[in-house]
């Protein structure tokens, strides 16, 4: 953030919240002034850890109202992704901007693209609706664990949304004849629909839903597309 928005960012802060006789206000402003200092999404419990830091012991209670406050002000935006993790970021007026999530490491990046803003309007004004707001979340993996991903690794391991092929069985006969009964074979595409890291996951070959135990999925080994590469 620029020292000129953030001076005007702390100037509305004060005017708005001394106008509408929000109580402890102080307390309340070093909040904000942390706030300001966090580049990209934090947490509540990041944003508390943070004040401590800076020597400001605050009820956890009251950090979250806070935060609550400067939403319903406009200073802040609640976010809340595909893991159900609240987080928060700065709320710039006149700026937009849409997210990548890796679905590997968690990482939330920020990006703004033009063409991809019109690309919406224009797709609105073409069904005659009238757009407000919107938000864009797109989901997959990024740079640095791509970089580090092995070459083959157990189905039970690959994130939802993925798509792969099927490269290699570590199981014996009995494997072999599940997979093939359920309609499975080598050189298979396979599309991760939910893989939640436990029990369960589903599969899709084929338009086919296939739901497999985590013995089973860790015992097949896939490798991404050679065409994703």
């Amino acid at each position: 953030m620029s020292q000129t928005l953030h001076k005007q960012e702390k100037e509305q802060f004060c005017k708005l919240f001394k106008q509408d006789q929000v109580s402890d206000f102080e307390d309340r402003f070093a909040v904000m002034e942390a706030f300001m200092q966090t580049d990209g999404h934090v947490t509540s419990s990041q944003m508390i850890e943070r004040l401590n830091d800076l020597g400001h012991r605050l009820d956890p209670e009251f950090v979250r109202d806070t935060l609550k406050l400067m939403c319903q002000y406009g200073f802040a935006s609640k976010r809340q992704f595909d893991n159900g993790e609240i987080l928060y970021e700065h709320m710039h007026l006149d700026q937009h901007h849409d997210h990548m999530v890796c679905t590997k490491c968690r990482k939330i990046m920020e990006f703004e693209d033009p063409q991809l803003e019109a690309l919406q309007v224009q797709a609105a004004e073409r069904h005659g609706f009238h757009l407000l707001q919107h938000k864009m979340e797109m989901y997959g993996i990024c740079a640095q664990c791509m970089s580090r991903r092995r070459e083959l690794l157990p189905l039970s391991e690959a994130p939802s949304g993925e798509r792969l092929v099927i490269a290699r069985l570590d199981g014996g006969p009995m494997a072999r004849a599940r997979l093939m009964a359920m309609g499975l074979r080598m050189g298979d595409e396979v599309d991760v629909i939910t893989n939640s890291g436990r029990g369960q996951l589903v599969i899709a070959v084929d338009y086919k839903r296939i739901v497999l135990g985590r013995g089973l999925a860790q015992k097949l080994l896939v490798q991404v597309k050679p065409n994703n590469e």
